[in-house]
């Protein structure tokens, strides 16, 4: 009688496999665009608030000769694509003074403008705004669920089943205990209770910042904090636009809210929290609907101000884009005013 076979391993290497292995989601012709929407798809209007942030960030590092943009956990390019569309009406000559990066692990797609360098990693000792939108959720991390005594055991998945079958595995220990009692409590709490366990985040977070010499560095992501961390964890996947059980076969996304609060911590002091509907709206995205008498003078120009207000209404939603949260972190002094954004006067 044949034995059934199994393959049992920690959702940290599943996934790393799934999404970033050969063959991975990550890796596909079609990227993460054909699966689901960031708010850089929803609208231009995102890369307009970014290319206001980098005029900002200029400002404060008194317009330096070279200025860069790294795109962290680029996709296909699309923001610094966007961004470079915009970069003829920035002031201050900045579109000759920009250096955009794209930092990803997929292959170059084919036709991306040339401006723009393509990387497997942050450049370092650049000064300029390093931005990642919805990069930490695709860190992959591991998953611990307590059992009936109380005891927080590793989440084991089975990569020879295909259907993200799980088992509970060994008691977690080490590093992984100290992060789960500091940031995420589970010992002692009634069983099936889940949570990811966040530290490699924290990690590439804080690599991510030390790679710029001044500037700012942002992280927007669905997120969560110490004193309403989900009770049954955020592990999910993603696959043409529906949000699916999680397998770690390379056919869907798999991604795991933010401990944000932790990555802030682990970047050091300085760092600011706030919704992106807050940020938006600070850096210009206005969701007002234009005034109806605007429909009589320029009827045209009242169809493009309310399709904006829609888009823009989208982005800051506080039931969906809008509940994303932003983490800045400012490197160097100059620009210290930023790690919480207000409206320019």
């Amino acid at each position: 009688m044949a034995t059934e076979k199994h393959e049992w391993t920690g959702w940290r290497t599943a996934t790393e496999r799934a999404l970033y292995g050969a063959g991975g989601f990550y890796r596909s012709a079609e990227g993460p665009a054909g699966h689901f929407r960031t708010s850089v798809h929803a609208s231009p209007l995102y890369a307009r608030a970014v290319a206001e942030l980098l005029g900002r960030v200029d400002e404060a590092l008194g317009r330096p000769a070279e200025l860069a943009l790294v795109d962290l956990g680029a996709g296909r390019g699309e923001l610094l694509t966007g961004v470079l569309a915009l970069a003829p009406g920035l002031p201050h000559g900045l579109a000759r003074r920009l250096r955009p990066y794209a930092v990803e692990r997929a292959e170059r797609p084919a036709g991306l403008d040339g401006r723009i360098a393509w990387l497997d990693a942050p450049p370092d000792g650049c000064t300029g705004l390093l931005f990642a939108n919805e990069w930490l959720d695709n860190v992959p991390v591991d998953v611990a669920e307590t059992d009936a005594d109380g005891v927080p055991r590793r989440v084991e998945v089975d990569l020879a089943a295909g259907d993200g079958t799980e088992r509970l595995g060994a008691p977690v220990d080490g590093a992984d205990a100290e992060w789960l009692a500091r940031w995420w409590p589970l010992a002692g709490a009634e069983a099936g209770l889940r949570a990811e366990i966040g530290h490699p985040r924290e990690a590439a977070w804080a690599r991510a910042v030390r790679s710029l010499r001044a500037g700012l560095a942002v992280a927007v992501d669905y997120a969560h904090e110490r004193a309403a961390r989900p009770p049954f964890g955020t592990l999910t996947g993603f696959r043409e636009g529906r949000e699916v059980r999680p397998v770690p076969d390379g056919s869907c996304d798999l991604t795991a809210h933010v401990a944000m609060d932790a990555c802030a911590a682990a970047a050091g002091p300085g760092s600011g929290l706030m919704t992106q509907r807050e940020a938006l709206r600070a850096l210009g995205v206005d969701a007002r609907r234009p005034p109806l008498a605007l429909a009589s003078t320029d009827p045209t120009g009242y169809v493009r101000a309310l399709s904006a207000a829609g888009e823009a209404a989208e982005l800051t939603d506080p039931a969906g884009l809008g509940a994303f949260t932003w983490l800045l972190h400012p490197v160097g002094s100059a620009c210290a005013a930023l790690h919480h954004l207000r409206p320019a006067p």
